[in-house]
């Protein structure tokens, strides 16, 4: 029995596990070939109500708790993890949106989001550097002419689904370098805006979702697109990231899980010697050693969710999640790539998986950024010094 998950949770893991199997895994290899997300998949995903099911139904959710998300996002990551960016970007943006936008921007946006009909970016990183987000240089400045619209001068690179999401939530700075994080702000910006151009980088893995840079050049947005106060947006909205951070960690655990499961398969049935594989303790061990650990990961994500329910604190173990998943997901699919012998490293599900989890030890939050995290919540931030 897993203490996290209820009769109810473990049935909608059943039933976004059916989908992901049937609809989803099939054809995840091909999209990591053509480089294309299916926008068919996910108009499926949201009338089934697997996008963002803890936004409330006034906005299309179904006012379920964040570990329903978890489990639904677990479910379709393990079938194609780049599919899975369409549960996680729903969830972090779309909690962004309803918390806080305002209603009449907010109300529309949400329902295409959870009906799978939209796909919006998390527009943070910029070229001079990621994990440093309170020194932006994207400038974002009241229009000229008194409207109360804002323009955007600037760029912003290494943006998953730069090339094919529909809007973004920028972070942008509305005051001085030296203000830091209280001198950044958050706008929505639908990206068929003029002045905005894409690119499209050529990713070593989640190359279904990609990542690319977007340019700015004197972007006029609505007033009214503006995400929390001015100046307070990078402080407000950077609180959400706990949920993602979570999200992420079962997101990389569910390839790590699906990983093992076909290579302890695959042990016991290919011999060696005249015996199984799993025979040898060289192999077996090591896998036993690699599953305890996933399980253990697996539960701390899910103790976060259950602690983001119930309004308490998360930080820290949202941190833990960050660093520690992505690592661990590498080495496992790693280690079942290398047993799986040749047909590992050929060009199939193995290494796509061991591609596409190796990003999430770049993005997002690196180990070093979350590890510090876990030293202010435990020494605080005076001690540790950042």
């Amino acid at each position: 029995m897993n203490p996290y998950l209820d009769d109810e949770l473990r049935a909608l893991a059943e039933q976004a596990g059916r989908f992901a199997a049937e609809r989803i895994a099939p054809g995840f290899q091909e999209r990591d070939r053509t480089r294309v997300l299916d926008r068919g998949l996910m108009r499926e995903m949201g009338a089934l109500g697997l996008i963002a099911p803890e936004l409330p139904e006034r906005v299309g959710g179904l006012g379920t708790g964040c570990l329903a998300a978890g489990v639904i996002h677990e479910a379709i990551a393990g079938a194609d993890l780049s599919m899975s960016y369409v549960n996680l970007l729903s969830s972090l943006n779309g909690q962004i949106l309803n918390e806080h936008a305002p209603p009449a921007l907010a109300a529309p946006w949400l329902k295409r989001l959870t009906q799978g009909d939209a796909l919006i970016a998390l527009a943070l990183t910029e070229p001079r550097g990621g994990s440093d987000a309170a020194s932006l240089r994207l400038k974002m400045q009241p229009a000229a002419d008194g409207s109360g619209d804002w323009v955007l001068n600037g760029e912003k690179t290494s943006i998953s689904a730069a090339d094919q999401a529909d809007a973004a939530v920028v972070f942008a700075r509305s005051g001085t370098v030296e203000d830091g994080a209280r001198g950044v702000s958050a706008l929505f910006v639908p990206l068929a805006l003029p002045g905005i151009t894409r690119t499209r980088f050529d990713c070593h893995g989640q190359r279904a979702i990609g990542r690319g840079s977007l340019h700015f050049e004197n972007v006029r947005v609505p007033g009214d697109h503006l995400l929390g106060a001015p100046g307070a947006g990078f402080v407000q909205v950077m609180q959400g990231f706990d949920f993602s951070r979570a999200l992420i960690g079962l997101q990389v655990l569910a390839v790590a899980r699906q990983a093992l499961d076909e290579t302890w398969k695959h042990v016991a049935e290919r011999e060696a010697f005249g015996k199984p594989l799993a025979s040898f303790q060289g192999v077996s061990h090591t896998l036993a050693g690699l599953d305890t650990q996933v399980v253990a990961a697996r539960l701390l994500c899910l103790q976060t969710l259950w602690l983001k329910d119930r309004g308490l604190p998360h930080t820290a173990e949202a941190a833990m999640c960050k660093w520690w998943a992505p690592q661990l997901a590498y080495e496992t699919v790693h280690q079942c790539l290398l047993m799986h012998g040749h047909g590992g490293y050929d060009r199939g599900p193995m290494e796509q998986r061991l591609r596409d989890v190796l990003g999430f030890q770049i993005g997002d939050g690196t180990a070093q950024i979350m590890k510090t995290i876990v030293a202010r919540a435990r020494a605080g931030r005076r001690a540790v010094g950042v």
